[in-house]
């Protein structure tokens, strides 16, 4: 395990970025890092770039702080969060400039990359393992707080459903406890950020799950959205939150895929499996990555090719 401290004490600019298209995962754990950091070392120079997050996220410390041009920053210490370098878009080159570089992550496909470190493939979420580097580096608890604690509680949920999916630990379980004591309101937070939807979310979802098509005899359901349906229905690329778990809970479907056209014309992918299908295997012939039960790619060309593409490469982590 990294150690925070040794890492940024004589770092005097500090860069903290996470993929891009940023979920609740990538979202809470730079925050987080960013928020301990601060109250540590509140006269260091400490960025976090994302791409900008949905709305819903506007009320955690730090997303006014995001920046999405450091302009001639050079970071003595750049941290790459819940993601490799090739995937955190503009701040790809000042990480590149950096002369320090840390990965933190809990992807199955990330092999680990920069001068240090931490990958867990068995941690709940990115911001799993930020709780324990912060509990490392600050083990009294002095710079924990309800905010700091709510973000950190944020990004776990979002990545392990709610305490719900298998990659819920013991550990991660202990974490979300110690994480309510501070005092913030986890249930509002778990309504508004992971169950509660706009009405155009709920129009997308629908018309996602009618549109839906199953093959290899009913273990594989997938749904495809273009950009003209997106206009038709007042959708953005930020309303898509959940979609492909709903496909998944369909009786006797072992993986799922929820293919919507980028604004670029590309189409991003994403896998949701029962556990009996290895979606990061499939995401990973492609070009993507991610876990054994949630994987994501980027693909190109007509939409029912890119489905029969990925029931090809399904088919053989079903057999």
């Amino acid at each position: 395990m990294i150690n925070l401290i040794a890492l940024c004490r004589d770092a005097n600019a500090i860069g903290i970025a996470g993929h891009i298209k940023p979920d609740g995962d990538c979202i809470g754990s730079a925050l987080s890092l960013w928020q301990f950091l601060k109250k540590v070392y509140p006269d260091k120079k400490i960025d976090v770039w994302l791409e900008k997050p949905a709305a819903l996220y506007d009320f955690l410390p730090g997303v006014k702080e995001i920046v999405a041009d450091g302009a001639e920053t050079d970071y003595d210490l750049f941290f790459v969060l819940d993601s490799v370098a090739e995937r955190i878009g503009a701040a790809k080159e000042y990480y590149d400039r950096a002369k320090k570089k840390v990965n933190i992550d809990h992807h199955v496909t990330n092999p680990g990359e920069g001068d240090e470190y931490y990958v867990d493939p068995e941690a709940s979420s990115t911001s799993e393992l930020i709780y324990r580097l912060i509990k490392k580096a600050d083990p009294d608890g002095t710079f924990m707080d309800a905010a700091l604690a709510e973000t950190l509680y944020l990004g776990i949920i979002q990545d392990c459903g709610v305490f719900q999916y298998s990659n819920t630990s013991p550990e991660t379980l202990r974490i979300g406890a110690e994480l309510i004591s501070y005092g913030f309101d986890f249930s509002k937070l778990i309504d508004t950020t992971f169950y509660e939807k706009s009405y155009v979310q709920n129009k997308l979802l629908g018309f996602a799950l009618s549109n839906s098509k199953v093959g290899l005899d009913g273990e594989f359901i997938y749904s495809i959205v273009t950009r003209e349906d997106m206009d038709r229905l007042g959708a953005t690329d930020q309303d898509f939150e959940g979609i492909v778990n709903q496909l998944r809970y369909t009786r006797g479907v072992k993986a799922a895929a929820l293919i919507h056209q980028t604004k670029d014309g590309k189409y991003k992918v994403s896998l949701r499996s029962s556990g009996e299908v290895d979606v990061s295997k499939v995401a990973l012939s492609f070009g993507g990555g991610g876990h054994v039960r949630a994987a994501g790619c980027t693909l190109s060309g007509n939409g029912e090719e890119m489905a029969d593409m990925l029931e090809k490469e399904l088919k053989k982590q079903i057999k």
